[in-house]
């Protein structure tokens, strides 16, 4: 329910407690050329990406640990006057710049395509497996992209030898691979164990009273580290969302900062060092 009044851009986050990403090693498992579309790999990214770079002789893309703790819960909004955007959830710089499909990776618009059998399709229309049907791709049947709402075929390289990360998980779309919004959010690790990130945002006001309802699949397990997991709604300005644990740390540099000052300050009015001193000067000693 809405305590108060919130004018957009209004944020959804979900909150992790207990989960280090912080960690050195979490940290380091991962190939960040990988992730710009390289798909050969050296031996020190192998390494940091061990034990999460191969699973028998099935390569893992993207690699690591990072990548393969994906928070994958599917959260969605059930109110029907009220839409959560999850685009534009990610950094710009980010998307253009460290993130990439595998070299070799295609995808191409399926023409007349009809989603159902082919006993019912129309003339001259194409299904969904049909589309696939040619050797230069390597779906098994069209996908509908959830950007525009139609159907694309697509080509992995090396799919027999490899596990992307759409075939990891089934929230990824193989049109979007490493390009999702949700997975780079997710590759940007936190500082502290206590951490939120973004999952969407609500572009229309919400006034004091309103309630929110949430559906939530619940895949991802925080019992094994005796974690906790929630969802937070926020109001976002310039400088981001609301961070208690931020704010404290701020208060608490400020107050040490005050502290030593004032300290200072009053040694030098009780006891002030005089300027060129002569006692102050330290010679050779025998």
């Amino acid at each position: 329910s809405i305590t108060q009044d919130l004018e957009p851009p209004i944020l959804i986050h979900y909150e992790i407690d207990n989960f280090h990403q912080n960690h050195r090693a979490y940290q380091q498992s991962r190939d960040s050329i990988q992730l710009k579309g390289r798909t050969t790999q050296t031996a020190l990214a192998a390494q940091n990406c061990a034990p999460l770079n191969k699973i028998g002789g099935v390569r893992l893309n993207p690699c690591g640990l990072i990548a393969n703790t994906l928070f994958n819960d599917v959260i969605t909004l059930e109110n029907e006057d009220i839409t959560m955007i999850e685009e534009g959830i990610a950094w710009t710089s980010d998307i253009e710049h460290v993130y990439n499909q595998p070299d070799g990776f295609n995808k191409s618009l399926c023409p007349n395509i009809d989603p159902n059998s082919s006993t019912t399709s129309p003339p001259n229309s194409t299904t969904l497996e049909e589309c696939c049907n040619d050797s230069d791709w390597s779906c098994g049947m069209a996908k509908q992209y959830h950007k525009d709402g139609k159907y694309y075929r697509y080509h992995y390289p090396n799919e027999n030898e490899t596990q992307y990360l759409y075939e990891t998980y089934n929230s990824i779309s193989p049109l979007d691979g490493v390009l999702d919004e949700h997975f780079i959010v997710w590759m940007r690790v936190a500082a502290l164990p206590k951490f939120r990130k973004l999952y969407g945002w609500i572009d229309q006001p919400l006034k004091t009273g309103m309630n929110l309802t949430f559906s939530i699949q619940n895949n991802w397990e925080v019992t094994s580290f005796k974690g906790r997991k929630s969802l937070v709604v926020s109001k976002g300005n310039v400088f981001g969302g609301k961070n208690n644990a931020m704010g404290k740390f701020y208060f608490g540099v400020g107050w040490f900062c005050i502290i030593t000052a004032l300290f200072f300050a009053l040694k030098q009015t009780i006891s002030p060092r005089l300027v060129a001193d002569p006692k102050y000067l330290r010679y050779k000693e025998d």
